[in-house]
């Protein structure tokens, strides 16, 4: 439990990202607490990028520049340079509240917490809903991710499971990242309001993993190998699970395929039977 109040460094990894990176980086500096740094790292971004992070200096404490290395690699390097004891991590094409770290904060002076998130407002260019994570411990996090991926945790935390996995470059990389996390025996709260959005792209990291799903599971289920074996009644019927879905799915699908095919190969017959009444 943290006995002095915590300075919190935030860390905006950018790539490409002009159109959206001034209403994150704004988002971090106008959080109501006051004791922060914000670092964005240019992860190799294209000149218009570039011409838009120095227009945003004086909303950073520092711009950090590197080759093109994925996600993960940006955040790494952001928080290896970074001074605070806690860490939280935005995408430069999303957004907070401005009182999320203050509220943040409050949940880790409170109980014993490795990790911190909140509902989130997902929005396209067409519709919006809300996502509610559910949080808790490592149970709660093995076969799906209960936080969103721009959370609140500690920098000691990170060195000790060796930050964000760098090959992973098609998503997941926070879920895989918080699996280890909760493994040190934490657990994620939830502050119960809307204090993120999220904005769903096409070509986003989230659009990429759901194409890759697959090579995801596999990629991490092998990857904590020892860990999933300790709960394999769980995985066993988190697998069946899927499968059910799946198949019923193929069901449904096969069902409206047939419906139309049916529709459409008897409505020349029903037309026949009309025109001879």
């Amino acid at each position: 439990m943290e006995t002095t109040t915590p300075f919190v460094s935030i860390i905006i990894p950018c790539y490409n990202d002009f159109e959206y990176i001034e209403a994150a980086v704004k988002s971090a500096y106008y959080q109501t607490y006051p004791q922060k740094e914000i670092i964005v790292v240019d992860d190799g971004s294209d000149a218009r990028t570039k011409s838009k992070l120095r227009d945003l200096e004086g909303y950073t404490d520092a711009i950090l520049v590197q080759k093109n290395g994925g996600q993960s690699a940006a955040r790494n390097y952001g928080i290896k340079n970074a001074r605070g004891s806690w860490i939280l991590v935005l995408d430069s094409d999303d957004y907070f509240e401005s009182n999320f770290l203050e509220l943040a904060v409050l949940q880790v002076s409170e109980l014993e917490v490795s990790l911190v998130t909140c509902w989130a407002r997902c929005f396209t260019d067409t519709r919006e809903w809300i996502y509610k994570p559910k949080g808790g411990g490592l149970r709660h996090f093995l076969f799906e991710n209960a936080a969103i991926g721009n959370a609140l945790f500690k920098k000691t935390d990170f060195i000790t499971v060796g930050g964000y996995d760098e090959s992973m470059r098609t998503g997941w990389e926070d879920w895989e990242f918080y699996i280890r996390l909760m493994a040190l025996g934490g657990v994620c709260k939830v502050i119960p309001q809307v204090l993120f959005h999220y904005r769903k792209r096409n070509g986003s990291t989230t659009s990429r993993a759901n194409k890759n799903k697959y090579y995801l599971y596999n990629y991490i289920f092998r990857k904590h190998e020892i860990l999933y074996s300790k709960y394999y009644p769980e995985t066993i019927d988190f697998f069946l699970e899927k499968l059910r879905r799946e198949e019923l799915e193929k069901i449904k699908n096969t069902q409206r395929l047939e419906f139309h095919l049916g529709k459409a190969f008897l409505y020349p017959l029903r037309l026949f039977k009309s025109l001879w009444k």
